[in-house]
């Protein structure tokens, strides 16, 4: 597909701004390496578990403003005490396997185009810096912006020195933009989430990728560009009881349990649709 760009006025400088989970990977960064941490000590079988319902979860129904802080709260203590280095290690050795199938073919052949016209790519995500970073470095992208988490003696303490989500985010975008010389007007944003429409706002060319719900009906309302990333399709693949340790029909069970509770919110969200469209 070739890509028009519309042609900034005065020669200004261009960037891309992109999200980076469900826009240019087809998962979540921060529930990703759950089995690998587990293989290497730093989580038990419960926990591997819960992280892996935890992303089935979101892949089916994506996650709110409020399940991100829950989820940032709790992957922070999580870490603490964490080797920095052996974290690093581990996204850097299993991220062939782990990562570069889920990136979407459509998201490799924008951020070339971008590259050809000379733009800026910049990766702008809530995930921490520590698992951002490798996958920018597989796509060739040179500038990060995410989430900090503060480290002491080569581990982290559990402290968040900066979130980038929401409003935190679209300043992050701003700083970024002076510091790179780029005109914000003449930019580009992609992202996926409602979370994310204070940083699209931030610019000329706002686009929804996959967006969810809400995201796709701010952009119909505000006139921006959608588009739809298929390849690869974001499948879920449950994790197996013998990985785990658990009977399979615990591990069933509780994945019905997910499931049926993401299927039911979706229910629920559809009836307030309707109730309002009514009213």
């Amino acid at each position: 597909m070739t890509e028009h760009f519309s042609t900034p006025s005065d020669n200004a400088r261009v960037a891309a701004f992109f999200d980076l989970d469900k826009t240019i990977i087809a998962t979540s960064s921060a529930y990703a390496f759950g089995r690998e941490f587990m293989h290497n000590g730093l989580i038990t079988h419960t926990e591997a578990l819960q992280l892996s319902l935890a992303k089935a979860s979101y892949m089916l129904a994506g996650h709110s403003s409020e399940h991100m802080d829950a989820t940032r709260d709790q992957l922070a203590a999580m870490v603490a005490g964490w080797s920095v280095q052996k974290v690093h290690d581990i996204a850097v050795e299993t991220m062939h396997t782990v990562v570069t199938p889920t990136i979407y073919a459509e998201a490799r052949d924008l951020i070339a185009a971008h590259r050809e016209k000379g733009h800026e790519v910049v990766i702008i995500s809530a995930s921490a810096s520590v698992l951002v970073r490798p996958i920018a470095e597989e796509l060739g992208i040179e500038h990060v912006v995410a989430t900090e988490l503060a480290e002491e003696d080569g581990r982290f303490t559990g402290e968040i020195l900066f979130y980038c989500k929401g409003a935190a985010k679209a300043e992050a975008l701003e700083r970024t933009a002076q510091q790179l010389g780029v005109d914000k007007d003449a930019s580009y944003a992609y992202s996926d989430s409602a979370t994310d429409i204070p940083m699209l706002e931030q610019v000329g060319h706002p686009v929804a990728v996959n967006p969810d719900r809400l995201l796709k009906k701010h952009a119909a309302d505000n006139g921006w560009e959608t588009r739809t990333f298929k390849d690869p399709v974001p499948l879920f693949t449950p994790p197996s009881a013998r990985e785990f340790g658990i009977g399979s029909a615990v591990l069933a069970g509780i994945a019905a349990l997910i499931v049926g509770g993401v299927l039911l919110a979706r229910q629920r969200n559809k009836s307030r649709q309707i109730s309002d469209c009514r009213a």
